[in-house]
């Protein structure tokens, strides 16, 4: 193939979702073209494979560039070696399928698979908040929670590239069900879908905000964050809540992994101008005194870390691991 003129070669970076799939064509850090759709989740697989069909066209469409290889980053838990999700709790009908290989096969190039929560840690961590940055943390909180570790200047995988569930820390043994299965996780505490919860069973007994927005469609995170921007008290109450629960994850995050910065991505981090302090004070008051100096950030990349850092891998590290059967 060729390198695209000399320029930096450029990759194709899929971030499927359980709320979108996306695709981008990327080149060293800045997407050139990029599409989504909202996941298509009844379809399984199959279906999801005909919206990256469509999704690869539309971005390929007018470009001047031949990509080399694509990354694929994906909920988890999922193998990055062999390239096999093995089960994503939000996307039924996944289990046990051989993604990497799917597409890669499709489009005949060099393809990997990462967890989204590590690929997007990646491309803050080479292009965004963290750059030369030696520890980090990426938490994403939105439909669910996940993230990615960066320690001593290199990405942690662990064993067969599942490291980085930090949604499933127990905050609450008595807490809300999962969908894990686990009762009182990180993420059923704390990530969109669990505020979207709290919201929709403010609405009903609050009144207010919530309660006309609820009028008209299904009350999510988002409604939260609306509200709260505009005065509304129930909605800065539970987006007090949510900053106290982030909190009290990153506590344990911090003491895990003694990073320098942790970088908060996904929906909720929208809402960092609102929240930020309130993380900020309760993992100070939280954590023990050597660790105080921690900072936490948003994410710079937005919904884009995820494309970047899963095209950087595919980029820069694609010859680490196994090629696609269909990859020459």
């Amino acid at each position: 193939m060729r390198n695209n003129g000399g320029a930096a070669p450029v990759a194709i970076g899929i971030d499927l979702g359980g709320t979108q799939v996306r695709a981008g064509l990327v080149r060293d850090g800045t997407v050139l073209a990029r599409a989504a759709r909202p996941t298509d989740t009844a379809g399984g697989p199959q279906g999801v494979l005909a919206q990256i069909d469509t999704l690869i066209t539309e971005i390929e469409a007018g470009a001047d560039v031949t990509p080399v290889g694509i990354g694929i980053c994906a909920p988890g838990p999922l193998d990055s070696l062999t390239g096999v999700v093995i089960d994503i709790p939000t996307l039924p009908g996944w289990q046990n399928f051989p993604v990497r290989d799917a597409i890669g096969d499709r489009y005949g190039l060099p393809a990997v698979l990462e967890n989204d929560g590590i690929a997007a840690a990646f491309g803050e961590w080479r292009f965004g908040a963290g750059r030369e940055v030696q520890n980090l943390i990426y938490v994403t909180v939105s439909t669910g929670i996940g993230g990615g570790v960066i320690a001593d200047g290199r990405l942690l995988r662990g064993r067969r590239g599942m490291a980085g569930h930090v949604g499933h820390l127990r905050l609450a043994p008595d807490g809300p069900r999962c969908p894990c299965g686990g009762a009182g996780c990180f993420e059923a505490c704390a990530s969109g879908s669990a505020l979207g919860r709290r919201a929709r069973d403010a609405a009903v007994l609050s009144g207010g905000f919530l309660a006309e927005a609820a009028k008209r469609e299904r009350v999510e995170a988002r409604h939260v964050v609306a509200g709260a921007r505009a005065g509304d008290p129930t909605c800065r109450a539970l987006l007090g809540e949510e900053a106290d629960y982030l909190a009290q994850g990153f506590v344990s995050l911090v003491h895990l992994f003694s990073p320098e910065l942790i970088v908060l991505g996904g929906g909720v981090s929208q809402a960092f101008d609102l929240i930020g302090d309130q993380i900020v004070a309760g993992v100070r008051e939280g954590v023990m005194p050597a660790f105080r100096d921690v900072r936490i950030v948003a994410a710079a990349l937005g919904d884009n870390c995820g494309l970047i850092g899963a095209a950087a891998l595919a980029t820069q590290f694609g010859e680490a691991l196994p090629p696609t059967k269909g990859s020459s």
